[in-house]
């Protein structure tokens, strides 16, 4: 019986899970795949050992990798979801009424099927929800082939290792470019700055050399230890960095939601880097250390 379970978070840093109980084990043909119960995280899915979700805390990153790109759009009725097997990224998006359609492309089937057995309390609306399309694809090569259009598309990947590391690359930011509408907007997983230092600005020198506008912004989340975990963004022609406080607010009020994590002022507020974060984005990229306030917002 397993009693703890390990992730190698960096070298010479590693984090252990008390092991309640193991829910899911399994070799898949694309990863090793865990599923445990922890007293203080809840349900914790681990790929390859390294942590994906927890349901204890996982409405952070959820919250963050879904809001901020769409209530910074305003209108977004197509939505893109590469990876995200948990599902948990894709029940936060659907609960925007204007969204008419969210398809998800995953490469592991396995990881859906675990998720939907185990983690019904952070997915089990998806599955019931029109709205939801899924496939079971490789996301490089659907991307490649796609002729649909978007506005937002959000890369919810494991890190740059294995089945996820082309998710990370100028190639792949490029193929999503021809995808999204004049408006849209990438959202991607960054990495955590100070420990990842090298994946993380790779990723935001990646997103610059393809879009006009781009950077990254920051939550923190008890499960991805390390300090500061980012999202990086890209868009033609929208500055999701900074869309005006009040049209914010208007936008989650009109909405309904009720949020554990995301505000109007956390949005404003992940774009403000610390300056050893700050410095690791290329110079080309978007100002990021100071969040600006139009008197009309772009958006």
């Amino acid at each position: 019986m397993i009693k703890w379970a390990d992730e190698q978070i960096a070298r010479g840093i590693r984090l252990s899970y008390g092991v309640n109980r193991v829910l899911s084990q399994a070799s898949t043909p694309h990863q090793e795949l865990t599923l445990i119960e922890n007293d203080q995280f809840g349900r914790v899915l681990l790929l390859d050992g390294v942590t994906q979700v927890a349901t204890a805390d996982e409405f952070i990153y959820h919250e963050m990798l879904a809001h901020v790109p769409l209530f910074a759009h305003g209108e977004a009725r197509d939505v893109l979801i590469i990876g995200g097997g948990d599902c948990g990224l894709a029940e936060e998006v659907l609960r925007h009424e204007g969204v008419r359609r969210v398809f998800q492309v995953e490469l592991d089937a396995a990881v859906v099927d675990a998720a939907r057995r185990h983690l019904g309390a952070i997915n089990a609306p998806v599955f019931s929800d029109q709205r939801f399309h899924l496939k079971i694809d490789d996301g490089v090569r659907f991307v490649d082939g796609l002729d649909e259009r978007f506005d937002v598309v959000l890369v919810d990947s494991t890190d740059p290792i294995g089945p996820g590391a082309r998710l990370f690359s100028a190639e792949f930011y490029r193929a999503i470019q021809r995808c999204l509408r004049p408006r849209g907007v990438l959202a991607v997983q960054a990495g955590m700055p100070f420990l990842q230092r090298t994946g993380f600005a790779t990723t935001v020198a990646n997103l610059s050399s393809v879009f006009q506008r781009s950077g990254c912004y920051l939550l923190a989340s008890p499960s991805y230890v390390g300090g500061h975990l980012s999202l990086g963004w890209g868009s033609d022609s929208l500055r999701i960095d900074s869309v005006a406080l009040d049209v914010l607010e208007g936008r989650i009020a009109r909405s309904g939601l009720n949020l554990r994590y995301y505000s109007a002022a956390i949005h404003r507020a992940a774009f403000v880097l610390p300056p050893y974060i700050a410095q690791l984005l290329p110079s080309r990229s978007v100002d990021q250390s100071t969040p600006q306030a139009p008197a009309t917002a772009s958006a």
